[in-house]
């Protein structure tokens, strides 16, 4: 049975994990009168945002690895400010090759270092067209396309040992689109990325997400599984795994997953927050320094606390980070939209949810224009609700 505020039926909505998607849906529906629960089985807001003082040290540390925020979408970072300080900052990425060390992405600085030589824009641009392979017209794979763009010298240092370590398979097997999102420059800007909103949150990612639902009529439950819930909800915003929604009867998609090694040292151990290990024969991917990331208080520590990262396959009761995302992992996925798709009274968002991979700020503006959809479709004369606001296929 519904109540009413004026004209508008309040109805009652379970909002499945703690992270940015969940939290912006749960304040919108709050905000309008909802009630609204939010459950996440870890014990902390944030998702694999979460970031918390590490005991030892006091280092602000992103508990499930380097979060950096970037966006091209103004709307998306006006939000995040709203409920926190943001603190500029710039990820410059260093690389170790044959135990030389470079700066990422490949840029004009990284040709030069590379090829010992002394070149500017246009003859490095010259002599790496040279060195791409222009017969691959149609690159198929993420090798093919590597070798189209860089040529095999810059792939092989750079690109193949350490897409085995992070993917755990061959180059040619991922999909090209994997390396179209990497840029190559032919000037010396060492920014990792190129938008124009760039920055870090002064407390960390928790304290944003604590802050967006911070807000009358949404009953937070940590430490608390959906499947445990016995309460009854008039919809289901979710954004856990599809698969496991569906108590994994078509199959587990897969993802991979990363453990990390913790270490403590005195003072400043690497000299910057992200150093890629690209050969093969070092286990690890990368090493974060969490100082780093908060530049305006490192001098505050005298420790730093650091992480190597090693990427594995993930199993039963693993924090999914990457979707993999191949033939069999796309048709297993078709399978559970299908069964979304006929699902009522549930809509599946995020990472997790869609089963795509999605930085930080797309997850918001995702979220953001859901909200929109939101309030047209539930003041229409159905008032129903999507299984998806974003096709996932």
């Amino acid at each position: 049975m519904f109540d009413c505020v004026g004209s508008q039926i309040l109805r009652s909505f379970c909002v499945v994990g703690a992270g940015f998607s969940g939290a912006i849906i749960a304040r919108h529906l709050a905000e309008r009168g909802h009630k609204v629960t939010v459950v996440d089985e870890r014990p902390h807001l944030g998702g694999n945002c979460h970031t918390e003082r590490d005991a030892e040290t006091g280092v602000m540390v992103h508990k499930y690895g380097p979060h950096i925020f970037h966006t091209a979408d103004k709307r998306a970072w006006d939000y995040v400010q709203r409920f926190g300080k943001f603190q500029p900052y710039v990820n410059r990425v260093k690389a170790i090759s044959k135990d030389r060390v470079y700066t990422l992405p490949v840029n004009l600085l990284t040709i030069n270092q590379f090829f010992g030589t002394t070149m500017g824009p246009k003859e490095a641009r010259a002599f790496i067209e040279n060195k791409a392979d222009r017969s691959i017209q149609a690159p198929r794979s993420f090798e093919e396309q590597a070798l189209s763009m860089i040529g095999p010298e810059l792939y092989k240092a750079f690109f193949y040992g350490y897409t085995r370590k992070q993917w755990g398979l061959e180059p040619t097997e991922l999909p090209a689109s994997i390396l179209k999102r990497l840029p190559l420059r032919f000037n010396y800007d060492d920014n990792y990325f190129n938008h124009p909103y760039q920055g870090m949150p002064e407390e960390g990612y928790t304290s944003i997400v604590q802050n967006i639902l911070a807000v009358d009529g949404i009953d937070i439950r940590l430490g608390c599984s959906f499947e445990s819930l016995e309460e009854k909800y008039d919809h289901v915003f979710y954004t856990g795994p599809i698969d496991r929604y569906f108590q994994f009867r078509l199959g587990r998609l897969g993802y991979r997953t990363l453990d990390f090694e913790r270490f403590v040292d005195e003072g400043d151990h690497q000299g910057t927050a992200v150093i890629n290990y690209c050969d093969e024969t070092v286990p690890f991917t990368r090493i974060s320094e969490h100082k780093h990331f908060a530049p305006w208080e490192q001098e505050k520590f005298s420790k730093t606390v650091c992480f190597r990262e090693y990427s594995r396959l993930a199993g039963e009761g693993d924090v999914p980070y990457y979707p993999i995302r191949l033939v069999n992992e796309k048709k297993m996925l078709d399978s559970y939209i299908a069964l979304a798709k006929s699902e009522s009274g549930v809509s599946f968002m995020g990472r997790l949810g869609t089963y795509r991979y999605l930085d930080m700020d797309v997850t918001i503006t995702e979220a953001l224009a859901a909200c929109d959809q939101i309030d047209a479709l539930l003041q229409s004369d159905d008032n129903s609700l999507p299984s998806f606001f974003v096709d996932p296929a």
